[in-house]
């Protein structure tokens, strides 16, 4: 008789990477909207390189993992900022006519319902997801808000959000990698008890 031997996953947490880069790019995305410095290419290059392929890269490791939460979550936000970079660099290459404010808030508000939806899971995980994903549900509902009214005061409140929410999400994901370093809660991140 043979006897199969179970595999154990040897495979890193890529929550970490998943974290840093969403709040890094978020964070660099609403400085701008907070009226700090222009669209640049600077913003761009982070929405496709960190923000977009490091978290599609951590949410593939998730489904290694077994975790449909993080597979859902950080493949869908890499493919989130691909696609925003994508809606505005389309135009400017000529590719496609820009979108219009209305369709641009209907793009935004979905990413807002799905956002909050997922808000649902971290109820089981932590309390600093939930801080990030409650504060992102709130920045998609600022960023339509602003988008249909045109109003810079909505940009700026949404960038002051924004520079919060993806700081939340850097912390995060610090605090996975310094407590696994260190082998205690270094920083805490507010396990919720099942």
């Amino acid at each position: 008789m043979t006897t199969i031997a179970p595999v154990k996953d040897g495979t890193a947490n890529p929550a970490p990477l998943g974290l840093c880069a969403f709040g890094m790019t978020t964070v660099l995305l609403n400085i701008h909207n907070a009226g700090f410095f222009p669209m640049n290419s600077m913003i761009f290059a982070m929405g496709i390189f960190y923000g977009g392929l490091a978290q599609v890269i951590a949410g593939i490791i998730e489904a290694k993992k077994n975790n449909t939460f993080g597979l859902t979550a950080f493949t869908s936000y890499g493919f989130f900022w691909l696609s925003l970079v994508g809606l505005l660099v389309m135009p400017k290459l000529g590719w496609v006519d820009k979108t219009p404010a209305n369709a641009f808030a209907a793009y935004l508000g979905m990413w807002g319902i799905f956002t909050f939806l997922l808000f649902f899971g971290t109820l089981k995980l932590n309390r600093a997801l939930q801080f990030v994903f409650g504060s992102l549900t709130l920045l998609f509902a600022l960023l339509v808000v602003k988008t249909v009214t045109g109003s810079e005061e909505w940009e700026h409140t949404a960038g002051y959000v924004g520079i919060i929410c993806g700081a939340s999400a850097i912390y995060t994901g610090i605090a996975q990698v310094l407590n696994e370093v260190y082998g205690k809660t270094v920083l805490p991140i507010g396990p919720v008890n099942s």
